[in-house]
């Protein structure tokens, strides 16, 4: 992983516990200042609410990099890209995980749990770490995705612009 350290929100639904855990690991190790933002253990919980708390840390800037696990990743997703600022992205293949950082500087990632298996997980959290935002034609498309936001009444959202490059 990049030693571009910067502080990362993590969490996940009752599916996602065990995988973020292992995600969470991964972070230490490497060094990065993580959030845990939950759940702590397997109990059934709503997925919109702890993808809302960490679309919410990373729309904040009071981080750079949001993760979220749920069983497909589909619904952490969905609930995550509702906060203006954030771009969260299903990694499902090295491919996604590459141009989603690359082309759509994403600034939350997700995994399913019930849908990889943890070294796929662990090996496109890296790839996704190890790229950089292209910038260049690839800003002028955020900068629409920042048009549309502020045309359907969400305020506009300085600093919630991905990863450092």
């Amino acid at each position: 992983m990049t030693k571009d350290l910067y502080p990362v929100a993590v969490a996940s639904d009752h599916a996602g516990v065990e995988m973020k855990a292992g995600i969470l690991r991964e972070l230490a190790e490497s060094g990065y200042p993580v959030e845990d933002l939950g759940p702590g253990d397997g109990c059934a919980v709503d997925y919109p609410d702890y993808g809302e708390a960490v679309a919410e840390r990373v729309a904040s800037g009071a981080v750079r990099l949001g993760i979220l696990v749920c069983g497909t990743g589909v619904g952490m997703s969905i609930a995550a890209n509702k906060v203006p600022g954030v771009r969260a992205a299903l990694l499902y293949d090295d491919t996604t995980a590459r141009y989603a950082r690359r082309h759509n500087d994403a600034n939350v990632v997700v995994f399913g749990a019930r849908t990889m298996r943890p070294e796929e997980v662990l090996s496109r959290l890296r790839l996704f770490l190890s790229e950089t935002f292209d910038g260049g034609r690839h800003e002028g498309r955020l900068s629409k995705i920042r048009s549309i936001e502020q045309r359907r009444g969400a305020p506009a959202v300085e600093g919630a612009i991905g990863c450092p490059t």
